[in-house]
């Protein structure tokens, strides 16, 4: 009959003990990745080209045969939208620090995190971007160096899809890939539908339309979109952005009416997912609707998309069809509320590691 294996531990240890001349191995450490979509390093064209030409010839951004795409992407794209996005970026850069708010909110989200775990000296917290600087590479490079044999990436992305969860650990793995010792890794799921998310959310809305001298008749939840084939043929954001703005709408007690769905930041010329922001905001104005709201769920940090045309271009749609309140919520960014889901979501995955 088999008897269980009785291991006395302190033989265990000195039969373990390493031959001279042997140098023992460095302490291992926990390596967390905060990961977020990306940000140009200037407003200027060169500085702009750069990070759009990275951002737009990504296959899982622009899902074109490249023999279609490129002739575009360089013939016209490229030639004509670093102005523009450039202008648009100035409107909203940081400049005491010289930065888009996103690189600022990122890096401050890092900063926070890294104080929570100030005394583990096992976890080391870093910051990276799928496109632009400081690149997932250098900091996963950065992190081997410091003795990380395991790596917990967070993508900021509540609600995955293959344009942001996936080409950001796509990102990571091609780092891995040149790396003769690499770590292991494990990636946060999708948050779209966690308590502690929805219950920040729920807290900085109400807590923002509280300070408001108007209380909007609609809210808007706007996510940023993608194309629709994307959608047809599996992703799921869709669905990850219904259930948020639903539990979000269950957790505030309002009624569809009150928060609705819509879709932003659309480009070319296929169909995306509706319905649109700038569309409905601008339905609303012409059927009577004087005051709105417009909330960000999908996005982490504020940025461009959520500073420049939410509260920029879409706020003045709506006033020239004849709205006259409206008022963007602001991002979590590195709020307490923002930091407590961050925090929750990095605990839960670290268990087994730590």
């Amino acid at each position: 009959m088999n008897r269980p294996v009785q291991i006395d531990m302190a033989k265990a240890k000195a039969v373990g003990t390493l031959p001279a001349g042997r140098s023992p191995l460095a302490v291992r450490k926990i390596g967390v990745l905060l990961v977020n979509l990306g940000t140009p390093d200037g407003t200027d064209y060169w500085p702009m080209w750069r990070y759009l030409r990275e951002f737009l010839s990504d296959p899982r951004v622009i899902e074109l045969n490249k023999a279609i795409w490129y002739p575009i992407l360089y013939g016209l794209v490229l030639t004509t939208r670093p102005t523009k996005s450039g202008a648009n970026y100035k409107k909203i850069w940081n400049r005491e620090k010289n930065e888009s708010p996103l690189r600022t909110f990122t890096r401050s989200q890092s900063e926070k995190l890294a104080a929570v775990f100030a005394g583990n000296p096992e976890i080391v917290v870093d910051w990276g971007m799928r496109y632009g600087t400081p690149s997932i590479a250098s900091v996963v490079e950065r992190m081997e160096a410091q003795g990380c044999d395991r790596i917990l990436t967070v993508p900021l992305y509540p609600q995955y899809s293959a344009t942001t969860t996936a080409t950001a650990n796509d990102q990571l793995f091609r780092a891995l890939m040149k790396m003769r010792r690499a770590p292991a890794v494990r990636s946060v799921p999708p948050y779209y539908d966690e308590p502690v998310y929805i219950d920040a959310l729920a807290r900085s809305i109400t807590r923002h339309l509280a300070g408001l001298d108007f209380d909007p008749e609609v809210v808007l939840a706007s996510f940023h979109g993608i194309p629709k084939p994307y959608s047809d043929r599996g992703d799921p954001y869709r669905e990850h952005c219904l259930e948020t703005t639903r539990l979000l709408r269950e957790r505030l007690g309002w009624d569809e009416k009150k928060l609705i769905t819509t879709f932003q930041s659309r480009f070319g010329a296929q169909e995306w997912l509706q319905p649109y922001t700038d569309k409905t905001v601008e339905r609303l104005a012409k059927e009577g609707v004087k005051s709105i709201a417009i909330v960000n769920p999908g996005f982490s940090s504020d940025c461009i998309e959520t500073l420049e045309e939410i509260a920029g271009e879409v706020a003045e749609i709506f006033h020239h069809g004849g709205g006259k309140n409206f008022s963007h919520i602001p991002c979590l960014n590195d709020s307490a509320d923002g930091m407590a889901v961050i925090e929750a979501l990095v605990r839960r995955e670290l268990m087994g590691w730590m």
